[in-house]
């Protein structure tokens, strides 16, 4: 019966996976079965394209490094197929890790020198869709799940172009969120060379994944660290029912009509954990203000840079509503008034250090001189980070300055011995206020 089977095409679909083949091979065992198997293979190969049957499938999946949509332009490597990340060494295959964006099911983690993929236990092959080049990760963070009598914690690696922020941009990647629990993996878990040093942290699930992605993206030359929420720097105001002797780090905020959390991070601002994530990085934001404001709730507005290139100036607004009134206070002292975002003018020093760390690391791309791969000081013992944070507070310095020899006291006609009179002061005075007043109503 198994010899109606299209082969050739049974072949080039399933190249990658003889062991579906052996199943299909030994279950063709009727006329109607091999009918069955041969639609089957006929509809999936209509859906990957007319390749011929050398070809595998999975050619068709192309893992990127693009330049990023969300910040710095990066060097464009060479597109590397999942059939090739399929070839890479496992160093270290961590298994039952549940993974909830961009698919919500268990997988096997495994990491290789240069990619970070998802497979289905018992399988080979990565799943397209979580495969992602370490040099291409931009920003990695460890938070905790909210809302759960169990302690725990998502890791959210976002790739470049794995969020958009503005409202008409797409796009090309998904994050990679995964959540671990606060206890550590179970015996015969964890697989692959490393494994021998990575049982050595595996205290936790926690140590495990800090040690082992560190480790890969310092490798891969790429000085990203996985941000924490800090309670110490901010935490909610509302009493968690679920924990309630712990502190929040996150507040409940709806982003159009899906409910979420939003987390004020060190780095900026994110939004999770549904579709589409999003992260608001400190340099990105031109300024947050308040809209909506009731007894119980008000909503958030944050406005942020958009422009790519040349064009620095261009801005759209990203509003979270429904925030407990009680969390006001927190965020707008403790988060917002501390790193000046109330403050429009400030963007600009914001924007400085951007430009200049990634105008320094241009530097360092085309001499290869200053910061190396792991982050390592220059002859004068700074990082091109710290150096260019330096300069860019050096530069407001000198702004300062420069207002200051400006400023003339008495070229409001006010200087000693005027002659002006109390009364004529409190007029002018008002005057002022007045100003003020329409000043701010205009903004």
């Amino acid at each position: 019966m198994a010899g109606g089977l299209d082969v050739e095409r049974l072949d080039s679909v399933f190249k990658s996976r003889p062991d579906i083949l052996k199943d299909i091979r030994k279950a063709a065992d009727s006329p109607a079965r091999v009918q069955l198997f041969n639609k089957i293979a006929t509809f999936v190969y209509e859906q990957i394209g007319d390749q011929p049957s050398t070809s595998s499938s999975l050619k068709r999946r192309r893992v990127d490094v693009e330049p990023s949509q969300n910040g710095n332009a990066q060097d464009v490597a060479t597109p590397t197929t999942v059939e090739d990340v399929a070839g890479e060494n496992v160093l270290l295959e961590i298994k039952d890790i549940s993974v909830s964006i961009p698919q919500r099911k268990k997988f096997e983690l495994c990491f290789t020198p240069k990619h970070i993929f998802a497979r289905i236990p018992g399988t080979t092959a990565p799943v397209p869709s979580i495969v992602h080049a370490w040099k291409n990760i931009e920003y990695a963070f460890y938070l905790p799940v909210p809302e759960k009598s169990q302690i725990q914690h998502n890791y959210i690696l976002f790739p470049r172009n794995s969020f958009s922020l503005s409202k008409s941009g797409t796009p090309s990647e998904e994050p990679l969120v995964f959540t671990v629990s606060a206890g550590a993996p179970k015996p015969g878990s964890i697989g692959g060379p490393n494994a021998g040093a990575a049982s050595a942290v595996s205290d936790s699930y926690t140590a495990l994944f800090h040690w082992a992605l560190n480790k890969c993206l310092q490798a891969a030359g790429n000085n990203v660290h996985i941000v924490a929420a800090d309670p110490t720097k901010f935490h909610s105001k509302v009493r968690q029912p679920h924990r309630p002797k712990e502190p929040a780090v996150h507040v409940k905020a709806f982003r159009g009509s899906k409910d979420g959390y939003l987390f004020f991070l060190e780095t900026g601002i994110l939004w999770g954990f549904k579709k589409p994530l999003l992260f608001l990085p400190l340099d990105k934001i031109a300024a947050v203000s308040y809209t909506s404001v009731l007894q119980r709730t008000f909503n958030i507005v944050v406005e942020v840079f958009t422009g790519e290139g040349s064009d620095t100036e261009t801005t759209e607004e990203i509003e979270f509503a429904m925030l407990d009134q009680e969390d006001y206070g927190g965020i707008n002292e403790d988060y917002v008034m501390r790193h000046r975002l109330q403050d429009r003018s400030m963007a600009d020093q914001r924007k400085a250090k951007r430009e200049l760390a990634e105008n320094a690391k241009g530097n360092k791309d085309a001499n290869g001189e200053g910061e190396d791969a792991n982050g390592n000081a220059g002859e004068d013992g700074m990082t091109e980070l710290e150096r260019a944070q330096l300069e860019a507070e050096q530069q407001l310095q000198d702004e300062e300055d420069e207002d200051e020899e400006d400023y003339d006291p008495g070229s409001e006609g006010e200087s000693e011995g005027s002659g002006t009179s109390d009364d004529e002061d409190d007029d002018d005075d008002e005057e002022d206020a007045a100003e003020d007043d329409e000043m701010d109503d205009d903004e």
